[in-house]
């Protein structure tokens, strides 16, 4: 009797959490979506003069550094040639990170090619002399 009862008990207790759980599960988790933001004709137009030029030097120079040959700091070829460098003097930990680290960073060609889309598309809809 004593172990029915202690596993009615603990049937119970598995049944009563389930039932708090259950709604916190089934929430939506959605955020809602993000406004449009609105810009008046002043923001527009230094964005275009100051903002949209600045990013897209600092996108290509980015791009210019990451493809860079073996001298230049930073460069995927620079983190290849000291993890090959690395990895001879046996030390392979240190060779895996600076593996990780120009796998990595080659990754970034093309979040900085998407951007500079997204910077041509803007000036290309907003930044146009008017007619």
């Amino acid at each position: 009797m004593r172990g029915t009862r202690r596993l009615a008990l603990a049937g119970c207790g598995i049944a009563a959490g389930l039932l708090v759980a259950a709604p916190i599960a089934s929430a939506d988790t959605q955020a809602p979506a993000p406004a449009p933001v609105t810009l008046s004709p002043q923001e527009v137009q230094q964005m275009c003069t100051a903002w949209v030029p600045k990013l897209r030097k600092q996108a290509q120079n980015l791009t210019n550094r990451i493809n860079g040959g073996p001298e230049v700091s930073g460069s995927v070829a620079n983190l290849k040639a000291r993890a090959n460098d690395a990895r001879t003097k046996g030390h392979t930990a240190q060779a895996d990170r600076l593996q990780k680290r120009a796998d990595k960073r080659q990754g970034r060609i093309g979040e900085l090619a998407n951007a500079t889309k997204q910077l041509d598309a803007f000036a290309a809809a907003h930044c146009q002399a008017p007619k």
